[in-house]
């Protein structure tokens, strides 16, 4: 099947055409420049952004994919406004073509964009979705089957690096700005926490290595005598507090992996656009005889192509959604 996707669920207004696994287009228009005043995404600019530009990109994806057989949008999780429009428009497409409609969840699609890769991997396999508002670690027994393993009990990852991006003074977003910072820095400068890291489970927590940074860059840790304090040039900060998050989420991946009998492992979310999560990540995998698949960057972060490999996969298994398909904000 030639399956339109639609993903508006945060910043990125961004529309695909798969047809059986083969990506005929991909587009996707980003709102960096409006959101970067305030350090973060403002849900009614993003809706209304989404709003002037779904159509121009619905347009353009039309232009190179020809005739279609189903359409695919997000509508849960993610940012209520900006859902509304996606699916707005797909509905509205899907009436007007009378094509069959499937909703799908966001995080899921993230493991979904591994399909993607020749040669893609085959279940059984866990997947580490790692983003701004999700850390996420599954069990995928067969395509489809979501089992999950553990996540984050306070910020997830990509949260984190946009904390500690702000922290140090450096651009939104902050993965991106952290990870250019870190290139010119010591990760071992300065030994941040790893929480939950040797824990008995596959739970994350992001929120002590948040405090941590915040203490040694306002000099809090003066009292301790901490000699860091003052002394630490900002990318060497940026290097230390990338490799405590890119060493957890490492960690825990690979021996979810070993824990779960399996030999693949996947990585999703834009987080998982992060060099050095890519490196620490594939050295661990291959230690321990685990073969790892990471989708290239432009699939990691927010896309539409996702989504209709997800949607593709929902409608071969005979699940169609009416016209009175409503998003969801939380995973559910």
């Amino acid at each position: 099947m030639k399956i339109l996707g639609i993903d508006t669920s945060c910043d990125e207004t961004s529309v695909a055409v798969v047809d059986d696994h083969k990506l005929l287009c991909n587009l996707v228009v980003g709102q960096q420049s409006l959101h970067e005043p305030y350090g973060g995404v403002v849900p009614e600019i993003a809706a209304r952004a989404h709003v002037e530009r779904i159509v121009p990109v619905l347009d353009d994806a039309l232009t190179q994919a020809g005739p279609l057989d189903a359409v695919a949008v997000t509508n849960r999780p993610g940012l209520v406004g900006p859902l509304l429009v996606g699916l707005s428009a797909a509905k509205a497409f899907a009436f007007a073509r009378d094509l069959p409609l499937v909703g799908v969840n966001h995080i899921e699609a993230h493991v979904s964009a591994s399909y993607l890769l020749d040669p893609a991997p085959e279940p059984p396999f866990v997947a580490l979705i790692a983003s701004g508002g999700h850390t996420l670690l599954f069990f995928v027994p067969e395509r489809g089957v979501y089992e999950r393993l553990g996540g984050t009990i306070d910020d997830a990852a990509g949260e984190c690096f946009d904390k500690i991006a702000a922290l140090l003074g450096l651009s939104y977003p902050g993965g991106p700005s952290v990870e250019r910072a870190a290139r010119d820095g010591d990760p071992k400068a300065i030994r941040f926490p790893r929480p939950l890291k040797k824990d008995d489970h596959f739970d994350f927590s992001f929120s002590g290595l948040k405090t941590s940074v915040l203490y040694k860059v306002k000099g809090q840790d003066k009292r301790r005598a901490d000699e860091t304090v003052g002394v630490t040039s900002v990318a060497d900060f940026a290097a230390s507090a990338q490799e405590a998050i890119v060493d957890v989420l490492s960690y825990k991946a690979v021996r979810a992996s070993q824990a779960m009998g399996a030999s693949r492992l996947v990585l999703g979310g834009g987080v998982a656009a992060n060099t050095r999560l890519r490196e620490v990540t594939a050295e661990r995998a291959a230690a321990k005889g685990v073969t790892l698949f990471v989708p290239p960057q432009s699939l990691c972060t927010d896309n539409a192509a996702m989504i209709a490999v997800r949607g593709g996969e929902l409608l071969a298994a005979g699940i169609r959604d009416g016209w009175d398909l409503d998003v969801d904000r939380y995973t559910r």
